[in-house]
């Protein structure tokens, strides 16, 4: 098939439309279109699965040929739009997704817009950025030499993080020599999530490398088993690197005793990563920033901006205390990015220098508009908000028999699952792994489900600042009732 055309056409072509006045009309309606969906988005299912109809009519040919953007439009309006993830909604609470916020969808069309490559250049996107990254080193209570750098989210952020750690502490230039024939030891709770497993397999380092260290009974690192684990690498020959600590398991919420854990590493010598993807919101909040304590003394921190900060996806931010660190981990010489004298590559600091991207969008935008509309106190008021939402549901579900709270509620993670009369262990996984298949299928609510203590339980990670208290209320009844639905055919 030739798509090419006629390579001799002494026509030149362009991707600008024709009739400007005709886009802007289009795009007035795509705008009306996005508001009236966020602002009545209470009145849809949370989820509904994608008909079989419209799933083979987004299998089509091959498009050689184009066609008027208004059908294009059409077509999302009637095969995309109305079959989402659902985190937009006020009862999604599954996998700690972010609900994103009108603000933020308009700042990434300007932010398109302007399609800036926010790496090496002079310019604005370059000044917001680094505006937006100083705002969450003091927020966080990282001092002035910190460096930060806005990643995809929270995988690339430990990525990042655990790579400037592994060149600081290795005791050689990994850069030029690699990782060599020196076994290096990471330590993290058993609870840790599984993108610090992958950032460790990159890095070189070997998975079977990383400790998975037992937890206690509020599902927080054994700060004991922890340092016996480092004797004994060290007595073996090993070289211990790091400890990743959690603010905020992915699991349960659970906050590794953040202090103890900076004392140890400053003890040993190792570098101490926080994960602390969504709990590290926490500390925008007066009312919560003591359970987060010790945060500030990390040597790296990873959080997310489109999860527990409400940011549309897709941003995270990785903090390293020391930024000449940081800078060592990732800077790379090259004549076509040297710094001139003046003009566009002027700036001296560059974020290609920090990471793992040339290439990167300009993903600040969302950020500095949402945070200078809003202000940081309001973002701690909602953080908090979510919490104390979190208190309530774990309260409904101790108030019924018939439902089990499987853990603690340190933050905004509420797991539970229904119990009924059953007592025996695959029956009760079984059924409550129904339950949360019938939720999402009834539109209703869609939590996640996850193993606690090797038993199944539906998981509500509240990070939505469209939810009010009644939702909780609608999902427990609805809980209730299906939960007993099950178990008249259990």
């Amino acid at each position: 098939m030739n798509i090419v055309g006629n390579p001799t056409s002494a026509v030149e072509e362009t991707l600008d439309p024709q009739d400007w006045e005709a886009v802007r009309r289009l795009g007035h309606r795509m705008v009306d279109d996005l508001v009236e969906q966020l602002s009545t988005v209470r009145q849809r299912p949370v989820w509904q699965r994608v008909p079989d109809p419209v799933r083979a009519a987004l299998r089509e040919p091959l498009p050689v040929h184009g066609q008027p953007l208004e059908h294009v439009y059409e077509e999302f309006r009637s095969r995309v739009r109305p079959y989402p993830t659902g985190n937009i909604h006020p009862r999604f609470w599954g996998w700690v997704m972010g609900t994103g916020t009108v603000t933020g969808a308009l700042a990434d069309l300007l932010a398109a817009g302007m399609n800036s490559s926010v790496s090496i250049f002079d310019d604005a996107p370059s000044l917001v950025e680094e505006q937006v990254t100083r705002w969450f080193v003091e927020a966080m209570g990282f001092p002035e030499t910190a460096s930060g750098l806005l990643v995809s989210g929270g995988s690339m952020a430990n990525l990042v993080g655990l790579a400037v750690a592994r060149n600081a502490r290795a005791g050689h230039d990994v850069r030029a020599h690699g990782v060599g024939g020196t076994i290096f030891t990471l330590y993290a709770s058993s609870e840790t999530h599984n993108s610090v497993a992958k950032a460790v397999e990159l890095l070189g380092l070997g998975r079977e490398h990383l400790r998975k260290v037992a937890v206690d009974g509020d599902f927080r690192i054994d700060t004991g088993a922890l340092a016996t684990a480092i004797e004994a690498d060290r007595a073996a020959g090993r070289r211990p690197l790091a400890v990743i600590a959690n603010a905020g398991t992915v699991n349960t919420g659970a906050v590794d005793p953040l202090h103890a854990l900076a004392d140890l590493c400053a003890r040993e010598g190792l570098w101490l990563h926080v994960d602390g993807a969504f709990g590290a919101m926490a500390a925008l909040s007066p009312e919560l920033r003591p359970r987060v304590a010790g945060i500030e003394r990390a040597d790296s921190l990873a959080f997310d901006l489109h999860k527990w900060a409400y940011a549309p996806l897709e941003v995270g931010c990785v903090l390293v205390r020391q930024a000449d660190e940081h800078r060592a981990a990732f800077a790379a010489a090259a004549d076509y990015l040297a710094a001139a004298r003046g003009g566009l590559v002027a700036r001296r600091e560059k974020f290609s220098d920090m990471g793992v991207q040339l290439s990167r969008n300009f993903r600040s935008l969302k950020l500095w508009m949402m945070l200078k509309e809003h202000g940081f106190a309001k973002l701690g008021r909602l953080v908090a908000q979510n919490v104390a939402q979190a208190r309530h549901l774990a309260a409904l579900v101790d108030a019924q028999p018939a439902l089990e709270r499987v853990a603690p509620v340190p933050l905004n993670v509420v797991c539970f699952r229904y119990r009924g009369g059953l007592s025996e262990p695959a029956a009760l996984d079984a059924l409550n792994r129904e339950l949360v298949v019938r939720l999402h299928e009834s539109g209703i609510a869609a939590p996640s489900g996850t193993l606690v203590r090797g038993s199944y339980a539906v998981r509500a990670a509240i990070t939505n600042h469209r939810s009010r208290r009644d939702d909780f209320r609608i999902l427990v009844d609805a809980c209730l009732d299906i939960g007993r639905e099950l178990e008249k055919t259990t």
